[in-house]
């Protein structure tokens, strides 16, 4: 009689408890998305009528279906019926405080704090074409550090930011100031600028010290800087491995501008963890890639070249670097086929600056008409990039724990992935913004 007596008080206890877990969990909703479908980026498949509960703290609290499930008056309801649901876009490589229009030595013209005045809208539309994260790889002044602290606390609208501060290079190299004279130089070396292992150390914890979430390193010559060529290498692989070793010490992620081929072997060689641009790699370099065990990402703008190559000379640009791009333009758009079919891990990357930020989204045909699947592509800025940028547990997909960035498309874009280019709404933290 005892134990029956046990058994019952246990049972009430239980069925108590549940009933005040479950009443918790009603207060902790605040909002609740619904639409028509929904893409799991985590499973690869589509989800009906979906209805996404969000927290206080703008998290997902649960994810249900809609047309059984119930949620008080007090839940906001956010109706985006007909419409697809996607994670918030991640674009992994822009730089927020370089306007598309000003190219070559027209930047002269602008006082310094002109570029962190631009920022603020190009973050703006970043966000309205439905990337609600991204990545900075390097800008003056730290523009993105100080951009990133406006947005969250309210003193301007834009995604959530990964900041590298400035980045970091060798004395003349492609993230060297290289369009100025001798006679303007400053005393001392550029921001970031270092020339021994030791110097770069100091770097990467100096970045830091600032704000940087993220190492950016200039492993080869570039495109659109002068004086230097896209294929040639300019830190060793010994440097690099200097640079990722200490970032990875302090808890924080490197990626690393690479076009040739040696430059980015030496930097996954050297344990950096994106390769951004990947122009010029060779099969070896992407042998590479698919077998190290630390997981490397290869980060390829394959889209702007056809606003740079229609627009740049109109904006400024000099021929010399309309030349470099067109003569690298063709061959990473191959080789970013080739990488994709070997299976190197891959992220979304624009290089927005260099085109406009709003027109990002534009990408995603030519990630698809290059290799990727729909959904592959999709993936490529959601989980892979929540991946390599070590924040899975709040980006990157919807799910329960995650934050609540989520866009709304009309359409599929699994048959269509021409509809990320326009974006219907935008949610960050449960709330909508666009």
């Amino acid at each position: 009689m005892r134990l029956m007596a046990n058994l019952r008080r246990n049972m009430r206890v239980a069925v108590l408890t549940g009933a005040a877990l479950l009443s918790g969990a009603a207060q902790a909703q605040t909002a609740v998305i619904t639409a028509d479908k929904m893409i799991d980026v985590l499973t690869g498949k589509t989800v009906d009528f979906p209805a996404v509960f969000v927290g206080p703290d703008g998290r997902i609290t649960s994810i249900a279906d809609a047309r059984t499930v119930k949620w008080g008056s007090d839940v906001t309801h956010i109706n985006m019926s007909g419409k697809t649901l996607l994670p918030g876009l991640i674009d992994m490589h822009v730089h927020l405080d370089g306007p598309a229009d000003i190219g070559g030595y027209r930047g002269l013209e602008f006082t310094d704090s002109f570029w962190g005045m631009t920022a603020v809208g190009s973050a703006q539309a970043m966000l309205k074409a439905g990337f609600t994260t991204v990545r900075n790889v390097g800008s003056s002044n730290r523009n993105d550090i100080g951009l990133k602290q406006a947005i969250e606390n309210g003193y301007a609208t834009g995604p959530r930011i990964v900041p590298a501060g400035y980045a970091l290079g060798a004395t003349g190299g492609h993230c060297d100031s290289t369009f100025l004279p001798p006679s303007l130089e400053k005393s001392g070396k550029e921001e970031g600028i270092a020339d021994s292992e030791d110097e770069l150390r100091y770097q990467v914890r100096r970045q830091r010290k600032y704000g940087a979430e993220v190492i950016k390193v200039c492993a080869t010559g570039g495109v659109f800087s002068r004086n230097t060529e896209p294929g040639q290498q300019q830190l060793s692989e010994r440097e690099l491995r200097v640079i990722a070793d200490e970032a990875h010490q302090w808890g924080l992620r490197v990626a690393a501008h690479a076009h040739g081929a040696e430059g980015i072997k030496a930097a996954i060689k050297g344990g950096i963890d994106t390769i951004e641009h990947a122009s010029l790699v060779d099969d070896e370099g992407i042998k590479l890639a698919v077998a190290r065990p630390r997981p490397v990402w290869f980060s390829m703008d394959i889209y702007n070249t056809d606003y740079t190559q229609a627009e740049g000379a109109k904006n400024g640009v000099l021929e010399d670097n309309l030349r470099k791009d067109r003569e690298v333009a063709q061959i990473q758009r191959d080789n970013f086929r080739k990488a994709h079919k070997a299976g190197v891990r891959m992220v979304f990357a624009s290089d927005a600056g260099v085109m406009p930020h709003g027109l990002v989204g534009g990408q995603f045909k030519t990630m698809v008409q290059y290799g990727m699947t729909p959904m592959e592509a999709i993936q490529a800025a959601s989980r892979n990039a929540a991946q390599a940028l070590d924040r899975e547990k709040d980006v990157g997909a919807i799910a329960v724990g995650r934050f609540a960035d989520i866009i709304a498309v009309d359409g599929n874009p699994l048959a269509d992935v021409r509809g990320l280019e326009s974006v219907d709404a935008v949610i960050k933290g449960g709330k909508v913004v666009q």
